[in-house]
């Protein structure tokens, strides 16, 4: 398997990048759009980069329209809406795929190292009760997931779209990771 670090991604002005590039940082990875109700967690994320950035936090955001068709912009629609709704000064991406056949090889190999989100069962179970079942606990539920990922560039933690990012158990996996050496 690849190492999540040396997975070619796009910035979102489209300029090449790795993860390789924030080695020795932790990272949230987050699959972001801007027309989902859990939009306003732009402004968490935002708050969390600026709080914890300075102890080595990179939030990198990935827009994807995997999910009821939230995220129907361009990469350039993106910015200007983040930018201006929400003050957005964290890394972001060029729009890829985090489910299904054409999933970007970033969120396969986020899930295949973490397969399950914690705080995941109760969404899982209102979709199943709504007859929507989820066939693959490893997909992406929705849009605003979180997967953590360590200064050595393991993944270590994966939360729900519903848990915002000031949630205690996502603050305190952050800061633990935080407190270990580079």
């Amino acid at each position: 398997m690849t190492a999540i670090q040396d997975i070619s991604v796009a910035k979102i002005d489209g300029a090449p990048a790795k993860l390789a590039d924030y080695k020795g940082k932790v990272l949230l990875v987050v699959n972001v759009a801007s027309k989902c109700g859990l939009t306003p967690q732009y402004e968490g994320l935002e708050k969390l980069y600026e709080d914890k950035r300075a102890q080595g936090l990179e939030v990198l955001g990935f827009p994807a329209n995997n999910f009821g068709a939230q995220e129907p912009g361009t990469n350039e629609e993106i910015v200007e809406f983040c930018e201006t709704k929400f003050g957005v000064k964290f890394p972001m991406f060029s729009k890829i795929s985090v489910k299904g056949d054409d999933m970007h090889p970033l969120y396969a190999a986020l899930t295949k190292a973490y397969p399950d989100a914690q705080g995941a069962e109760p969404m899982r179970e209102r979709w199943a009760a709504a007859g929507r079942p989820v066939e693959n606990k490893a997909d992406v539920l929705w849009n605003f997931e979180k997967f953590l990922v360590n200064r050595k560039g393991e993944v270590v933690g994966r939360f729900a779209p519903a848990m915002g990012p000031a949630d205690p158990a996502i603050l305190s996996a952050i800061d633990a990771e935080l407190a270990k050496p580079a």
